[in-house]
């Protein structure tokens, strides 16, 4: 029995993930996967309430007693330092070192990426992000604060063992999915230290795999080139700042965050599944949100848990909402969220 946390979220997040568990609970009931779903009660409404966003004690429930995490987007006006997401959030990112952050980037629909003459097998990317180390490792602070002479600083860290790790999982994913080349994003020309160590480890592990094709690129060549040519890239592996904004860019042909999934994973160990869409809180109650990116994840935790089949109809039960416009309007239907999660259980259970 896969046991799974839900943690709806906020906002919009609450009414997404509604679609992603009735899908999961469906594959529970009506095809009698081992599927146990426990919702728990973390958000922005429990740390308003309590003060406290998630404690030690949970995480360690967390990590010894469930098998995959689902995680609702987190966000609320009401907490305007965002201080819940950071302790949800990045807490359960390092308290698990949930190292590799999984973007996969897929083009549904040629109609939906804003290039022109791009069709959907152009735009099949995997952006493999680094997620426990570099800038977001919180280390820095400030000298002087609030006078002309004020001096920020945020130290960009990075250890052998978190880029040989990082590295090492993205040609480890290339190899398990069929792709063949694997890309390195890094500014070495300006970063000359951080740079120098990817690059040396990037060619060290890359000699492990001369079935795979690899290349090393600067971030803003890579960036452009991403634009122009999409078709040339297969894997990207670059570090938690790169990646979170590449990924973003990625997201963008291939039609917006509402059909972007992603997994943060300690390979063999955790996983934590999440869109990585926003809360929305000026669109929340409206049934105006997009629940395909939940979905979609919820695709890809079944998938790690073994159940490809099941994610693969979920999949092409996405691509045919969209060819039929049986969606949101942001993507030129008219149902709501509720009905769009319906209407994919029900091209599911057709399959």
């Amino acid at each position: 029995m896969a046991r799974i946390a839900v943690i709806p979220g906020d906002g919009i997040g609450t009414e997404v993930t509604r679609q992603a568990v009735k899908l999961l609970r469906l594959f529970a009931t009506e095809a009698r996967l081992p599927l146990e779903l426990v919702e728990w009660d973390l958000g922005s409404e429990r740390y308003l309430r309590t003060g406290s966003a998630i404690t030690t004690e949970e995480m360690e429930d967390l990590r010894a007693n469930y098998d995959a995490i689902f995680l609702g987007a987190l966000g609320d006006p009401r907490v305007p330092d965002n201080s819940h997401i950071r302790a949800i959030l990045l807490g359960l990112r390092f308290h698990l070192d949930l190292y590799v952050n999984l973007r996969p980037v897929r083009l549904f629909d040629a109609s939906l990426s804003p290039l022109r003459d791009v069709e959907p097998e152009d735009v099949d990317i995997v952006i493999v992000r680094e997620n426990t180390e570099g800038v977001y490792a919180g280390l820095g602070g400030n000298f002087r604060r609030g006078t002309p002479d004020e001096v920020a600083i945020e130290e960009d860290i990075h250890t052998r063992k978190g880029v040989e790790r990082i590295v090492r999982a993205a040609f480890e994913h290339a190899r398990a999915s069929g792709r063949h080349k694997v890309t390195l994003a890094d500014k070495a020309n300006a970063m000359p230290h951080v740079g120098d160590l990817w690059r040396r480890v990037f060619a060290e592990v890359a000699a492990e795999y001369p079935d795979i094709e690899h290349h090393a690129m600067y971030i803003d060549a890579l960036a452009l080139d991403l634009v122009l040519h999409p078709a040339r890239y297969d894997v990207i592996v670059t570090s938690n700042l790169f990646g979170d904004i590449l990924s973003d860019l990625a997201a963008a042909l291939a039609g917006g965050l509402g059909l972007a999934p992603s997994a943060n994973v300690h390979p063999g160990r955790h996983a934590m599944f999440e869109p990585v869409h926003g809360s929305a809180p000026d669109i929340a109650g409206t049934g105006r949100a997009n629940p395909l990116a939940a979905i979609l994840t919820a695709a890809m935790m079944l998938d790690h848990l073994g159940y490809a089949r099941e994610a693969a109809r979920v999949e092409a039960a996405v691509r045919r909402s969209i060819a039929e416009r049986r969606t949101t309007p942001d993507l030129g239907g008219s149902l709501t969220t509720d009905e769009v999660g319906d209407w994919i259980c029900e091209a599911v259970r057709e399959t």
